[in-house]
């Protein structure tokens, strides 16, 4: 790996840039880019569905084990 970092706005994120099946033009194409135009959008949609479970064990294993230090602080002193 190298050494040299790229400036922020020149690095390119790691995401797909089209989603989806791609569209041809049939004939004219003027009808196709006006319909294509409306269904396509410029944002892409991610699933976070299972990061979102990993953060919530995640935050209920550290509540948990942050409870069980302020009870065994309790028998300590």
């Amino acid at each position: 790996m190298s050494k040299i970092r790229k400036a922020k706005k020149l690095r390119t994120p790691n995401v797909p840039l089209a989603t989806g099946p791609s569209l041809t033009m049939v004939g004219g194409g003027a009808e196709v880019m006006e319909a294509s135009a409306g269904m396509r959008s410029d944002t892409p949609q991610f699933d976070y569905s299972q990061t979102r479970k990993d953060l919530t064990r995640i935050a209920l294993l550290a509540g948990s084990f942050f409870a069980l230090l302020v009870v065994l602080s309790f028998f300590i002193r």
